[in-house]
């Protein structure tokens, strides 16, 4: 795959509607971050400060401010979306963090600074993951008495509660490149446990990149998924409605109650049998197929799942040349699973898209289906 994205790609990203911002027009996911923000504006008695930013950002805004280290995996442009060498959309809003706390110069005081926004990257294609998901980072920072883990904990309640009221949680201890002591905390959906955010004591090294004297200021970090918490809240299996042009659906996303299911359409499985690059792996082929169907044809496609991996030398000449492997690629077989989430595909529109994804991933020689 090509380290940096097209024009076209970064056109496409750029058009993207951010659900979490209200300038775009309202919805509900917004609901769910003024409702997060209040609860802490309100129990501790300190201003929010709300800090956006441009999607595009530098390698050191994304990476090295924050304390990732040369080798670390997500730094790989299989999962990250470079514009250039130097440049890359944000794959996460924790990038937007340091120019945030900045703008504190000059204050002594009790504050949060929340940075909302749209996030890129390469990610497989199901019910639950886009390219495009939402986050919300919230920093809690202050001089004089030093933030702890009590501190820490209290936000956990506090964001939690408001996300999911009366909801049970736990943590789990995690490592973050910006934080210290730092938490992945779950909540029980049903009689499952859902990560729902991750959280720790503000890194040292990130308050200076801010501005901020660490001997003099303390902090706490948190960062969520937008998109899931709001799944969560209204009861959202598919992650598709939340950007549905259906009068139903778009209706229901702008408040916070339980979403009533429009209809439920039959499914439509199609299996594919692909050569690709021995390296290639399912979140690169979920980005090759978001680029090949656009939005609307998109919103067709519940899952493109990885069955199975066959390295080429493992496979029977017959099978080899069924699908034209070549040296250095190996046999996927990927399930497309399509069902729009508010009609009914007809066979003639579920194989179409079949010949679409198939055109968009498989590299072999030899071809099933033609677009």
């Amino acid at each position: 795959m090509p380290r940096t994205i097209t024009p076209q790609q970064l056109d496409a990203a750029l058009a993207l509607r951010d659900l979490s911002d209200p300038a775009a027009g309202p919805h509900a996911m917004q609901l769910v971050a003024a409702a997060i923000t209040d609860a802490l504006a309100a129990r501790w008695r300190c201003p929010v400060v709300v800090h956006r930013a441009g999607p595009v950002v530098t390698v050191a805004e994304n990476y090295e401010l924050l304390g990732y280290p040369p080798d670390a995996a997500t730094r790989d442009a299989r999962y990250t979306r470079y514009v250039d060498d130097t440049h890359l959309l944000r794959s996460h809003t924790s990038a937007m963090v340091p120019a945030g706390l900045r703008r504190l110069a000059g204050r002594d005081d009790d504050v949060v600074v929340a940075c909302p926004g749209l996030v890129y990257r390469r990610d497989v294609v199901d019910r639950l993951h886009v390219g495009e998901p939402h986050q919300l980072d919230l920093w809690r920072v202050r001089s004089g008495q030093r933030l702890d883990r009590r501190d820490l904990e209290q936000m956990i309640e506090l964001v939690v509660s408001a996300v999911l009221p009366g909801s049970r949680h736990r943590t789990i201890a995690a490592e973050h490149p910006y934080t210290d002591d730092g938490l992945e905390v779950e909540v029980l959906v049903g009689e499952q446990w859902v990560e729902l955010l991750e959280c720790g004591l503000a890194g040292g090294h990130v308050l200076r990149a801010g501005g901020l004297d660490p001997e003099r200021w303390s902090g706490l970090a948190l960062g969520l998924g937008l998109d899931r918490a709001l799944m969560l809240r209204k009861g959202i299996a598919d992650i598709r409605l939340l950007r549905s042009d259906d009068p139903r659906v778009a209706a229901q996303m702008q408040t916070l109650d339980r979403y009533q299911q429009v209809s439920s359409m039959p499914a439509t499985r199609r299996d594919l049998s692909i050569a690709v690059a021995a390296d290639a792996s399912a979140e690169e082929l979920g980005d090759r197929v978001r680029d090949s169907l656009g939005p609307a044809a998109l919103e067709s496609v519940e899952e493109v799942a990885v069955v199975s991996e066959t390295p080429g030398e493992r496979l029977p000449r017959p099978a080899i040349d069924r699908i034209g492997l070549l040296p250095g690629q190996k046999n996927v077989l990927l399930r497309l699973v399509l069902r729009h989430p508010t009609r009914t595909l007809t066979a003639g529109q579920a194989n179409q898209l079949r010949d679409r994804v198939y055109a968009a991933v498989h590299e072999g020689s030899a071809h099933q289906w033609a677009s």
